[in-house]
C-alpha cells in the first residue's frame, strides 16, 4: 500500500498542470464556460462556477494558451511550462466591441464590423441595457452615442421619440433582427408598440448616415438596429423584479430549456408593467412576450422562430403647453413641468382624453443555410398584426380645449368667460362634461328606439340632438402586415458578392369609433355619405386585447383603408484582404399605393387607382487598415426614396398627384479610427443633402386665400463626430463623445397659389435658406465612468450636454412668408447627470446569481425645455420669457429627477 500511494506521489509532482482564474474586466465578475485550450491541440477545458480552469497531463515547454468568452476579446498567453503546477492567475477580459457580430445566431440583420465596414457605428451592448434601461424609454438608452436625440415628447409610456443627424425617427431606419418597422404608410415608429425591446434586446448597433443595410430603407440619418435574443443553447432562467418611481412596478421572468440532443432548443419570456407615470395623468400598464424555439436540422441548417410583442395601454399627455401654463396651473408659483391638461377625474377616478392602447405582435421564421463551403442562403417570412389606436375628444364643447389659444389667454376673465370645464388647477372637470351631456333635450327623431333619450352630435342639431357635447372617440390604426427577405451570398477568395429580394405587403385600416359616450345615451353620427346617419350607443374599449371596431358597421366620422405593396432587389460585391475592404452596394424597389374610402366615396367607387412608384439605391465605400491600431474610411452614395402615403394621395382624397417626385438624399463620411488595448477612438466627417421635399400650405395673396404647393425644399446637414472608450485600469472604463452638426436649409422656395377654384392668384416665397433645422440638439456631449468598486460591487455616472437646440417648426410657417423673418427660435442649452450602482453574489459551487440594480437619472434635478413646437420670438419685455424663450411658446420641458430598482435571480 505505501508503494502504490508513494507511486501515485511522484506521478503526480511530475504531471505538468495549468491553472488559472478568468473575470470580466468591467465587473470583476467571475466568467463560467470561458474556453481555455492549447493552441493547435486539442486538449482544453472550461472555466467552473467560479472562474478557475485546470488541465492536466500536459508536456513541459512553451505553448500558447488560448482564452475566450462571448462577448469578449478572444487573447493568447504564452508561457513556458515547467513540471508541476503553474498558474496564469487572472486573466481579464475585456468586453469586445463587436460584440454584435458574435450574438447573431441567425436572420438577415445587416451588422457592421469596426476596422472593415466602411460606416460610422456605435454599439451598445446587453450589459448597458439589461442594467441601464430600467424604467426609461427604451431609445433612451442611445442618448450617450453620437449625434443622438432623445425626448419624452409628452411623457406617456413609450411616447418618447429619437433623432439621428438632425433626421426624425421617420427618416431612420428601424429594424429588429434585419426587418423593417417604420410604418409602411409613413414612415413613423411608435415605441409603446415595442416597449417589451428592453426585456429581450441583445444588443444595438446605430450605423449613422447610409449604414451597411442591404435593403432599401429609409435611412436618411441613420439605421438603428436592435437585435433580439435568439434560442439560447444553454439551459437556465431569470426571474427580475423592479420598482421605481411614481408607482411604477414590473416583474419579469425567462427560462431557456438548452438545446436537446436532437438539435432543438425554446426560449420564454413573460412580463408585466404599470405606473402612474411621472407626468400627472399618464397611468399605464402592458405586458412583454416572447417565445423562441430554434432547431438545428444539420451543422449546416438552422431555424429559428420568434413570436414576440407588447401589448399595453397608457393615458398620454398630447395638448401642448405654453410655458406660461406652466407657470399658472399646477403647483402655485413655480414650473409645473408635471402639468398635464388632458385629464381629470370621473368618479373620483383618473379619467383622461387622451389615451393610447396598442398590441403589435410580430412573428417570424428564419432558416439559415450553408450550401456549401462558398455559398449560403439566409431568409426570414414575418407578420405583424397591429391592433389599437388613440383616444381623443369630439364634440362642439370647444371650452374644454381652448381653440387656438393656451389654457392662461382662454382663462382670461374677458376672453370668453373662462374655462367652465376646468379645475381651478386646469385639470378636465369630466362629471361636469357628464352633467352637461345629460342636460340635453330627449331626442325626438325617426329613430323610435331613442325616442326621449338623450343624443349628442359634432355637428347634427335637429331632432332634439344635442351639439354642445363631449365624448370619447377612438381614432384606430390598425394593420396586417407580411414580408420576407432573402439573401444569397457567394464567397470566394478575399471577394464577397451578394444579392438578395426583399418583398412587403402592407394593409392599414384608420377609422374612428366612439369609447365612451360621457353620459349620452348615443351618439348620432352623420360622417359617412352612404348613410342617413346612425346613433351609436355601445362604445369600442380602449384595450389593446380584445375588439377594435375593425369588423364593426357602427364607425364614424371617416373609415378608410390604405393598401401598400413593396418589391425591392438588391446586390453587393465586397472585398477584403484583412488591410483593405472595399464595398458597392445598390438597389431598386417599387412601391404601389391605393387607397380606399368607405365614408366619401360612393360604395360602388371606394377604391382608387394603384399608383406605382420605383425608388432606389446605390451607395459605397472602403476601409483602409494603416496598421493594427490605425484605420481610415470614406463612405458616398445616394437614395431616391418614394413620396409618403400622404404626399401620393392629398387631402384625404383618392386622387393619385400628379407628377410624383422622389426625394434625393445624398450623403458622404470620412472616417478615422483608432483602437488599442487601452484606448479607442473614432472620428467621423459627414455631409447630408435631403432634397426635393414637398409641403403644402394655405397662404393669402393679394387679399385672397389659397393653397401654395411648395416642392423641391433642400436641408444641408454636416458635422463631425467624436467616440472615444480608455481604460487606465482593468477596473475601470472612461468613455466620451462630442458631435457637433450645422444642420440648415437650402435656399429660399417660391410656388404658385391657387384657389379653391384651382385659378391661379400670385406666387408666394418660402425665405428659409440658411434657417437651422429644429427639433434636436445640434451639439451633443456625453461622458462616462464605469468603475468596479469590488468584486460584484460596481458603479458609473454620466454627463449628457445638449446645445445649440432650434424650436420644431414647419418651413411652410407663416413667419417664414416673410423675408425679414427672425429665423428659428433657440432653447437654452442644458446638461444632464445619471448615476447607477449595480452590486451581484455569486452562490459557490453553483450557476446561481442575485443581482441588484440602481439607477438616478437627472441627479441634480435639472430643469430644461427638450423642445418647442412653436417658434415665436423672445419679448422685449423680460418679464414675458423664461431664459430668453417667450412664455407665449408650447413645448414640453423635460423629466425631473427619476430612479428605479431592481432584482434579479439567475439561475
Amino acid at each position: 500500500m505505501l508503494f502504490v500511494t508513494a507511486t501515485f506521489s511522484l506521478s503526480a509532482m511530475a504531471q505538468t498542470i495549468l491553472k488559472g482564474k478568468v473575470v470580466g474586466t468591467d465587473s470583476g465578475d467571475e466568467l463560467v464556460g470561458a474556453s481555455v485550450s492549447i493552441k493547435g491541440t486539442a486538449i482544453g477545458t472550461t472555466s467552473d462556477v467560479n472562474g478557475n480552469f485546470s488541465i492536466g497531463n500536459l508536456t513541459a515547454g512553451r505553448k500558447t494558451v488560448v482564452i475566450s468568452y462571448i462577448g469578449f476579446e478572444k487573447i493568447e498567453k504564452v508561457m513556458n511550462l515547467t513540471s508541476g503546477m503553474n498558474d496564469l492567475g487572472i486573466i481579464s477580459l475585456i468586453e469586445d466591441n463587436n460584440l454584435l457580430g458574435e450574438i447573431v445566431v441567425v436572420g438577415v440583420t445587416d451588422i457592421a464590423v469596426q476596422r472593415k465596414t466602411p460606416v460610422a457605428l456605435s454599439n451598445i451592448k446587453p450589459i448597458d441595457i439589461e442594467e441601464k434601461v430600467g424604467n426609461l424609454e427604451f431609445p433612451e438608452i442611445m442618448k450617450s452615442t453620437p449625434s443622438v436625440y432623445v425626448t419624452r415628447t409628452g411623457g406617456g409610456y413609450g411616447d418618447s421619440r429619437i433623432n439621428v443627424r438632425g433626421f426624425d425617427q421617420r427618416n431612420l431606419a428601424i429594424m429588429i433582427n434585419g426587418q423593417p418597422v417604420n410604418d409602411m404608410e409613413n414612415g413613423a415608429v411608435y415605441w409603446s408598440n415595442w416597449q417589451g425591446l428592453q426585456d429581450v434586446a441583445n444588443g444595438i448597433q446605430i450605423q449613422r448616415g447610409l449604414g451597411a443595410t442591404s435593403i432599401a430603407v429609409p435611412s436618411v440619418g441613420g439605421t438603428i438596429n436592435i437585435v433580439t435574443k435568439a434560442t439560447d443553447k444553454e439551459a437556465g432562467g431569470n426571474v427580475k423584479l423592479g420598482v421605481g418611481n411614481d408607482g411604477y412596478q414590473k416583474i419579469s421572468a425567462s427560462y431557456n430549456t438548452g438545446i436537446s440532443e436532437n438539435g432543438w432548443a425554446t426560449s420564454i419570456l413573460l412580463a408585466g408593467w404599470q405606473g402612474d407615470g411621472y407626468v400627472d395623468g399618464t397611468m399605464g400598464q402592458g405586458v412583454n412576450y416572447f417565445l423562441g424555439i430554434g432547431y438545428e436540422a444539420s451543422p449546416k441548417s438552422k431555424f429559428n422562430f420568434a413570436f414576440m410583442g407588447a401589448g399595453q395601454w397608457h393615458h398620454q399627455r398630447s395638448a401642448w403647453l405654453s410655458i406660461r401654463d406652466y407657470e399658472n396651473f399646477g403647483t402655485p408659483g413655480e414650473i409645473s413641468r408635471k402639468f398635464n391638461s388632458d385629464w381629470g377625474l370621473l368618479n373620483g377616478e383618473e379619467y383622461s382624453f387622451r389615451r393610447n392602447f396598442y398590441n403589435k405582435p410580430i412573428a417570424s421564421i428564419d432558416w439559415d443555410w450553408d450550401i456549401n463551403s462558398n455559398l449560403s442562403l439566409t431568409t426570414v417570412l414575418y407578420g405583424s398584426w397591429g391592433r389599437g389606436g388613440g383616444t381623443g375628444p369630439r364634440g362642439r364643447n370647444f371650452e374644454i380645449y381652448p381653440f387656438r389659444n393656451d389654457l392662461t389667454g382662454a382663462n382670461d376673465p374677458n376672453n370668453r368667460g373662462g374655462l367652465e370645464y376646468r379645475t381651478a388647477e386646469g385639470l378636465i372637470d369630466f362629471d361636469g362634461v357628464v352633467r352637461n351631456n345629460r342636460s340635453g333635450a330627449g331626442y325626438d327623431g325617426p329613430i323610435s328606439t331613442f325616442q326621449g333619450q338623450t343624443v349628442g352630435s359634432n355637428g347634427f342639431r335637429n331632432d332634439g340632438v344635442n351639439s354642445n357635447v363631449a365624448i370619447r372617440r377612438a381614432s384606430m390604426n390598425s394593420h396586417n402586415w407580411y414580408g420576407g427577405i432573402s439573401k444569397l451570398r457567394y464567397e470566394t477568395g478575399n471577394w464577397t458578392l451578394g444579392a438578395g429580394i426583399d418583398l412587403r405587403s402592407y394593409v392599414g385600416y384608420h377609422y374612428r369609433v366612439v369609447n365612451d359616450l360621457l353620459g349620452l345615451d348615443g351618439y348620432y353620427s352623420t360622417g359617412n355619405r352612404n348613410s342617413n346617419g346612425i346613433i351609436v350607443a355601445q362604445g369600442v374599449k380602449a384595450n389593446p386585447i380584445g375588439n377594435t371596431g375593425l369588423n364593426d358597421r357602427q364607425k364614424i366620422n371617416y373609415y378608410n383603408i390604405g393598401v401598400v405593396g413593396w418589391q425591392g432587389f438588391n446586390g453587393l460585391a465586397e472585398y477584403n484582404n484583412g488591410r483593405v475592404s472595399a464595398v458597392i452596394q445598390g438597389g431598386v424597389s417599387n412601391q404601389s399605393f391605393q387607397r380606399k374610402d368607405y365614408f366619401v366615396f360612393p360604395e360602388n367607387d371606394t377604391d382608387s387607382d394603384v399608383a406605382n412608384q420605383l425608388g432606389g439605391y446605390f451607395k459605397g465605400g472602403a476601409n483602409f487598415n494603416i496598421d493594427e491600431k490605425n484605420n481610415i474610411f470614406f463612405n458616398a452614395g445616394f437614395i431616391q426614396r418614394q413620396p409618403i402615403f400622404d404626399v401620393v394621395f392629398q387631402n384625404f382624397g383618392n386622387t393619385v398627384t400628379d407628377n410624383l417626385d422622389n426625394e434625393d438624399i445624398r450623403s458622404m463620411e470620412l472616417g478615422y479610427g483608432y483602437t488599442s488595448k487601452k484606448f479607442n477612438a473614432n472620428v467621423n466627417l459627414y455631409r447630408t443633402s435631403w432634397a426635393n421635399r414637398f409641403v403644402s400650405s394655405g397662404v393669402q395673396v393679394n387679399g385672397v386665400d389659397g393653397v401654395a404647393n411648395f416642392s423641391g425644399i433642400t436641408q444641408l446637414h454636416s458635422g463631425i463626430e467624436i467616440e472615444t472608450t480608455y481604460r487606465p485600469m482593468d477596473n475601470l472604463r472612461l468613455r466620451g463623445m462630442i458631435s457637433v452638426g450645422n444642420w440648415v436649409y437650402d435656399g429660399d422656395i417660391e410656388s404658385t397659389v391657387f384657389d379653391d377654384n384651382q385659378q391661379q392668384v400670385g406666387k408666394s416665397t418660402l425665405f428659409v435658406d440658411g434657417v437651422q433645422v429644429g427639433d434636436a440638439a445640434q451639439t451633443t456631449a456625453f461622458f462616462s465612468a464605469d468603475y468596479n468598486i469590488t468584486r460584484g460591487l460596481s458603479a458609473d455616472i454620466g454627463w449628457n450636454y445638449y446645445g445649440n437646440l432650434y424650436a420644431d417648426f414647419a418651413p411652410e410657417d407663416t413667419e417664414f412668408l416673410s423675408v425679414d423673418n427672425k429665423g428659428a427660435v433657440k432653447l437654452p442649452n442644458y446638461n444632464l447627470m445619471d448615476a447607477g450602482l449595480t452590486y451581484r453574489i455569486n452562490f459557490k459551487e453553483s450557476s446561481k446569481a442575485v443581482k441588484f440594480r440602481l439607477n438616478v437619472n437627472n441627479l441634480f434635478d435639472t430643469m430644461y425645455i427638450a423642445e418647442s413646437n412653436t417658434n415665436i420670438h423672445a419679448s422685449d419685455n423680460v418679464a414675458d420669457n423664461y431664459e430668453g424663450v417667450n412664455k407665449e411658446n408650447f413645448v414640453w420641458f423635460g423629466f425631473g429627477r427619476t430612479w428605479n430598482l431592481s432584482a434579479s435571480f439567475v439561475f
